[in-house]
């Protein structure tokens, strides 16, 4: 059985903090009552606070400083001020300071609850999110590519010598040695980790089509070009273009993709004017 989220709630006025906590458990939720900032950052430290209900004006330290000192604490806190319809301004320092939400009193009983449940959905993702990058770090870390030998540990000394950089670069070796995933481990070592990395098989594709679909095309510029698609290499902004067998493509394409290499810019089929993009090749 879940255990439901804790909710803190930081407020001065014994009645005020009885009705909300009242409000809250009657929800379902599990409640901490603090009637100081000072209680309720002894009951953020110690417990797993989900989300910190907080009234702005308080004796001693008011709620502007404790949003202050929880989120020192943990940057991702999800705050949710209260605030009398006379002091909105204090509302919104406190959302520059990085509050979750802020509900007027007298609120409406559901208006509180729905800032409650909102937060608490986006402390899912939050979780959901450093879950996601975890499994990133998992897959694409060089843990996840097998080998022991002096050579392959010299590819991980380049690789992380390389990945900070925006140079391109080329890897080689015979077909299942790896390249993929020695590029895709580059990618996500670099400062572009958070943009798309693109792969394109350069030889399993017609050479008409993979112009296409490396560069681009306009509207109406071949038989089923119903509309506009800006590419590979502009699809990828920011990020990584990976062209696996860049050796079969003709010597043709060779020339135009010579263009895309040096001068990061590419001219989409049925078009005369370069489009520039930004992405390590």
């Amino acid at each position: 059985m879940n255990t439901p989220p804790l909710i803190l709630v930081a407020e001065d006025e014994d009645l005020m903090r009885a009705i909300v906590s009242r409000l809250l458990e009657e929800s379902g939720y599990r409640v901490a009552a603090a009637a100081s900032a000072e209680e309720a950052l002894d009951h953020f430290a110690a417990e797993d606070v989900a989300v910190t209900l907080t009234d702005i004006r308080m004796s001693g330290m008011d709620g502007l400083a404790l949003l202050d000192r929880v989120k020192d604490i943990d940057p991702e806190a999800l705050v949710v001020v209260m605030t009398a319809s006379s002091s909105v301004d204090s509302a919104v320092a406190a959302l520059r300071k990085g509050a979750y939400d802020y509900i007027t009193k007298p609120f409406v009983n559901e208006d509180l609850l729905q800032s409650v449940k909102n937060a608490l959905r986006q402390r899912e993702l939050f979780r959901e999110n450093r879950a996601l990058r975890r499994e990133l770090d998992r897959r694409y870390s060089f843990s996840e590519i097998i080998g022991t030998s002096e050579s392959l540990q010299q590819v991980f000394r380049l690789v992380e010598k390389v990945a900070p950089t925006n140079t391109n670069i080329l890897i080689y070796g015979e077909s299942g040695t790896g390249k993929e995933l020695i590029a895709r481990a580059i990618h996500h070592n670099s400062p572009r980790s958070l943009r798309p990395f693109v792969a394109v098989n350069c030889g399993a594709l017609p050479e008409t089509l993979l112009e296409s679909e490396l560069f681009g095309h306009t509207k109406g510029a071949f038989t089923g070009a119903t509309q506009a698609r800006p590419g590979l290499f502009r699809s990828a902004e920011g990020g990584t273009v990976f062209l696996d067998e860049i050796g079969e493509i003709s010597q043709a394409l060779q020339v135009r993709l010579l263009r895309a290499v040096q001068e990061h810019e590419v001219t989409p089929v049925g078009s005369s004017a370069p489009a520039r993009f930004d992405a390590r090749i």
